[in-house]
């Protein structure tokens, strides 16, 4: 095999490849022996018919094709440890000349780690905003509290926005009932949304047992874009009643006897979540000044397989609650263009700062231990309800192990610049990590969580 590298950008390189037949031979024996077991020739058994005969079947060119595509690869990863080339995402390729009995030759384009040189850590120096806490803080936490215990008091008046009321819906179109758009003696908060569109607005000034009609346009279903004519029949009407705010309800929500004593804890509690916000705006601004400084490029081929695999998570999670791409777009007043802007600029910043942080675990030669690597598998399988042994198993199989692993040593080098960059806030105070672990450690069973 003789290669030759071009460098086309600080991120991306064109290797040029010429493979002699002779060593494209064992691709060939095994695409022979494969396709051999996948086809039946009478009187011969599977994986035992001749080449000759595969040749007659099937085409010797798709032999020489199914060989050539398991040779490609391995020819580059060959290419790119005799060029020392530090490659970045899936390349692309392009087979410029090949024929039986012929040397093969292709180029692969791939992304490339650029040259980073990074500033002095020690040199860098951020600030964010103090910690504020005011006595609306305090209250927008009181009255979330408020709200865990409010009760629900039937009323004899028509239904006003906040109200909540036990009712019927029976959905047609043209005459017919829409699957699953019936429902009965369902509670439902007048105002919130979270059913019907144009149901709130009829439902303000409805009393119990009367029944109104209105038109809604379906999202889901077979009569999806379809209008559909919604029957509504109000059974009750109940007011939400709020507890007082008195020692009685910080004694029936929380573990202290005095109001004023829960509004400290929940200014400490709210104190200490503002910190972990503070120390990770501090952190983000510390990436950003270093990401800059270090005058970064982003690798458009890697770049462009984020936003893609983004965009697919983001139409995946649309169909899973019945929404489409075209759904959400109308919902924000956004056009696909701006999307896909937001995600470009999304994906560069976080593929900038990867290269960032691999560049210091390099320069600081970070290592991670199979400790650090176990815990992190443990901690995801937990979070994807998984047992650990089958989350790594299924990581393994998708050829994802080692992306976990570089998430695992990226971690432990931002930890080394958080530790060496220099973050306050405006009073002057100084921030670090251990302020992040103590705030994040702080919080004790027993206490309302703000």
């Amino acid at each position: 095999m003789k290669s030759t590298v071009e460098t086309l950008s600080p991120t991306r390189v064109k290797l040029a490849i010429e493979v002699p037949f002779d060593e494209l031979k064992p691709s060939l024996q095994k695409a022979y022996r494969e396709i051999g077991a996948q086809v039946q020739v009478p009187g011969f058994r599977r994986g035992k018919i001749p080449a000759a005969v595969i040749d007659q079947r099937v085409g010797r060119g798709a032999v020489l094709n199914e060989a050539v595509q398991e040779a490609i690869p391995e020819q580059i990863l060959a290419a790119v440890r005799e060029h020392d080339v530090k490659t970045l995402g899936r390349p692309e390729v392009e087979i410029t000349e090949f024929g039986d009995n012929e040397p093969l030759r292709f180029t692969a384009e791939v992304d490339v780690r650029p040259e980073i040189t990074i500033p002095d850590l020690s040199s860098v120096s951020v600030t964010v905003p103090a910690i504020e806490i005011s006595d609306a803080d305090i209250d927008e936490q009181i009255n979330g509290l408020r709200e865990r215990f409010a009760t629900l008091k039937t009323v004899e008046r028509p239904a006003a926005e906040g109200d909540y009321v036990q009712l019927d819906l029976r959905a047609t179109v043209d005459g017919e009932e829409v699957p699953g758009g019936s429902a009965t003696n369902i509670s439902h908060e007048v105002g919130s949304k979270q059913l019907l569109p144009g149901l709130d607005e009829v439902l303000v000034g409805m009393s119990a047992e009367e029944t109104k009609e209105f038109t809604t346009q379906l999202v889901g279903g077979d009569f999806a874009g379809r209008d559909a004519d919604v029957s509504v029949t109000v059974r009750s009407v109940k007011d939400k009643q709020l507890p007082e705010v008195d020692d009685e309800f910080a004694q029936l929500a929380s573990e202290f006897d005095t109001i004023d004593e829960l509004r400290a804890d929940l200014s400490e509690r709210l104190t200490r979540v503002k910190k972990v916000e503070q120390i990770y705006a501090a952190r983000d601004e510390a990436l950003k000044e270093l990401v800059e400084a270090a005058n970064i490029p982003a690798p458009e081929g890697v770049v462009k397989d984020e936003v893609d695999g983004r965009k697919q998570a983001m139409t995946d999670q649309l169909e899973r609650i019945g929404a489409t791409l075209a759904d959400y777009l109308t919902s924000e007043e956004k056009t696909e263009e701006q999307i896909d802007e937001e995600l470009t600029q999304a994906a560069q910043e976080g593929v900038r700062i990867q290269l960032l942080l691999d560049t210091i675990a390099d320069a600081e030669d970070v290592q991670v231990s199979d400790d650090e690597f176990g815990h992190e598998i443990v901690h995801r399988a937990q979070h994807a309800n998984m047992q650990p042994q089958q989350y790594y198993d299924q990581l393994v199989q998708s050829g994802t192990a080692a992306a976990v692993f570089g998430d695992v040593r990226r971690g432990k080098a931002l930890a080394s610049v958080m530790d060496q960059v220099t973050m306050k806030d405006s009073d002057g105070n100084v921030l670090n990590l251990e302020d992040l672990r103590a705030a994040s450690e702080a919080e004790q069973p027993g206490h309302p969580h703000p």
